[in-house]
């Protein structure tokens, strides 16, 4: 299957949720300055810029999870701190470039990933020791995530400027 708009089922639900969500995060930093993009308006320290290029971060990492197990997503080393930040130089416009390359190759993979394959997921103190993820889990993990931070999202785009994204 070459085109993602020819799947049904449960595939089709996935890439629609994740783009639902997707779609929510990337409004909430329509219209922005790189200077509003990377100002932190809450006590979190969080900055919206910093947002799409975690959830870009983390998609990425779990797509190498989905493909090639802990291993895969271990090769990346991940910034902890400056994954949530815009740092000097970074635009706006190149993380929600990237955000999408990211996700392209995302719904790429849903068209034509077992589902049903599981890897172990990495040792890590949040992790159950043992544990193995589908990818279909990896996907449902990837759909919250995004909500989860879209939500973030909506509270820094308000705290900027008022507007409101999601409701």
């Amino acid at each position: 299957m070459t085109s993602t708009e020819q799947l049904t089922g449960e595939r089709t639900d996935f890439l629609q949720s994740l783009r639902r969500h997707r779609g929510f995060l990337l409004q909430t930093v329509d219209g922005l300055t790189d200077e509003q993009a990377a100002s932190r308006p809450t006590v979190s320290g969080l900055c919206l810029g910093g947002i799409i290029k975690h959830v870009a971060g983390v998609e990425h990492r779990w797509m190498l999870f989905a493909v090639g197990g802990a291993e895969a997503m271990g090769r990346e080393e991940v910034d902890w701190v400056g994954q949530f930040q815009m740092a000097p130089g970074e635009t706006l416009s190149a993380l929600v470039a990237h955000f999408q390359a990211v996700a392209g190759r995302t719904d790429e993979l849903v068209a034509t990933l077992d589902l049903d394959a599981a890897h172990p997921l990495p040792e890590a103190p949040w992790f159950e020791p043992g544990a193995r993820w589908t990818v279909r889990r990896v996907l449902l993990h990837l759909i919250a995530e995004t909500a989860q931070h879209a939500g973030h999202a909506d509270i820094l785009r308000e705290s900027i400027d008022g507007a409101r994204t999601m409701g």
